[in-house]
């Protein structure tokens, strides 16, 4: 059995007349230990496929189907508030799309840690203050114990993503939903979020849905991928195959986009 399943997730919202599909029929399963890249341009359903999971929907948002996780009981739609609370956070973490408005401004980065590691985990302030620096550590974030009392306006785009992956890990889950943990980064910076992200695979069993628009991060750190487009998934396999030979024309179309090197000079 997979680690996380998603069997025909369909995602609405009320329209004139009736309800307007964003998300049709996804169907998905991440094993552990995988990185599976959900790769699409803006607007094609990724985020809100990964906020379903843990009924993060805006209010009015309607989602059917069935979202399973291994070692629990039941669909994870269909859990009270009660029960998907015991889910986020602790079984699956999430990476938000944009740090700076993901953190709080007016707390220490540090501050935010421990209070998610504390929302899971027994733990007094000063262990949890040492459980933060362990994972700022763990992400790499350089001089750890200085930096976590440093506010989120302090902090450069690299490090800010590395502090929000922190906080994802704080109670340990098995997967991480990572959306858009590159955008806007640099490509030096972007290289090392990569990394860290394929040494936490390797060294905690983690797995990750790694959700973006950009083929060539696909490339580089997922084992497989799924293509989204409409809402809809158009092609999924291993990275290497849907590649080479890619099925679907809007897949041949992202493909294709891809800048090349050479090509102006040429």
């Amino acid at each position: 059995m997979a680690l996380l399943e998603i069997d025909g997730l369909e995602v609405a919202f009320p329209a004139a007349g009736g309800w307007m599909p964003a998300v049709r029929g996804v169907s998905l399963s991440i094993g552990r230990g995988e990185i599976v890249g959900l790769v699409g341009e803006s607007g094609s359903g990724k985020s809100l496929t990964a906020l379903s999971v843990l009924q993060l929907l805006p209010p009015r948002a309607r989602a059917t189907g069935s979202v399973r996780l291994e070692g629990e009981a039941g669909d994870l739609l269909a859990m009270s508030e009660r029960e998907i609370r015991r889910v986020r956070g602790r079984r699956i973490g999430l990476v938000f799309q944009e740090p700076l408005t993901a953190l709080d401004p007016v707390w220490p980065v540090g501050f935010q840690i421990g209070e998610a590691i504390r929302a899971h985990r027994r733990m007094s302030r000063r262990e949890a203050r040492e459980e933060t620096v362990r994972l700022l550590d763990l992400v790499a974030l350089a001089d750890a114990r200085r930096r976590m009392d440093d506010y989120p306006h302090q902090l450069s785009g690299g490090q800010r993503q590395r502090v929000l992956i922190a906080m994802a890990l704080a109670a340990g889950p098995d997967l991480l939903l990572a959306d858009e943990p590159t955008t806007a980064l640099d490509v030096t910076i972007q290289a090392q979020i990569l990394e860290l992200l394929e040494s936490l695979r390797t060294g905690l069993g983690l797995s990750v849905l790694l959700i973006t628009h950009d083929l060539a991060v696909v490339a580089e750190t997922c084992e497989r991928m799924a293509v989204m487009h409409r809402g809809r998934i158009v092609e999924e396999g291993r990275v290497e195959e849907v590649f080479r030979a890619p099925a679907d024309p809007y897949t041949r179309e992202l493909l294709a986009a891809v800048p090349r090197f050479g090509a102006l000079a040429s």
